[in-house]
């Protein structure tokens, strides 16, 4: 079901609310170690979507990536830490996600 997986990047950077890690909040003013990406999945949705994030959380954690499954404007989403989007990326795509990029149209 990987293979057939479709995550897009969402632009806005995140970190945590608090400090256990419960809510994230949308943090476009900071920029530091602590700052996360979110990976939300347009393949699917519902049910499945979260089942997928949860394998992909589980083949990101092979390669000692640290990442959260949460739910994002009512939608789950995979949070990673700024600093491992490229390492992220490259799992990914070698596992058969496609990533859909975001063009500006000039």
């Amino acid at each position: 079901m990987l293979q057939l997986s479709i995550v897009h990047r969402l632009p806005q950077r995140f970190r945590w609310a608090s400090d256990h890690h419960s809510a994230i909040e949308c943090d476009d003013n900071t920029l530091d170690d602590q700052e996360f990406v979110a990976l939300r999945l347009i393949s699917h949705d519902g049910i499945p979507a979260w089942e997928i994030l949860q394998q992909l959380k589980e083949v990101l954690a092979d390669i000692q990536v640290d990442c959260k499954v949460a739910e994002c404007e009512g939608q789950p989403c995979l949070f990673i830490q700024r600093r491992d989007e490229s390492a992220t990326n490259c799992c990914l795509k070698n596992q058969g996600v496609a990533i859909a990029e975001t063009f500006i149209a000039r």
